[in-house]
């Protein structure tokens, strides 16, 4: 289910991203830092995605250019994940 939320109500009532769960970095550009969070909002889980300015030079705020921020419901699910880990010797 998708959603849209003010962004003004996200930051001043919610106060995100300070107050989600889930706060990771997605990806790293030369002048931003983009995130994904995950927060709780009337009994369901949501996430949604903002960037930042990478350095204190980048005035970049979260949402800064959108006034409706599109919010995703999620679940916690166990999922198994196959990795790349060092062979033991014998």
């Amino acid at each position: 289910m998708k959603i849209k939320l003010d962004k003004d109500y996200m930051i001043n009532q919610l106060e995100l991203p300070e107050s989600s769960i889930l706060e990771e970095i997605t990806g790293i550009s030369r002048w931003s830092v983009n995130y994904r969070i995950v927060f709780p909002y009337q009994g369901r889980f949501y996430e949604t995605f903002y960037s930042r300015g990478a350095t204190e030079i980048q005035d970049e705020s979260p949402w800064e250019y959108d006034d409706q921020v599109e919010c995703y419901e999620v679940e916690l699910k166990e999922v198994k994940v196959k990795k790349w880990a060092r062979k033991e010797s014998k």
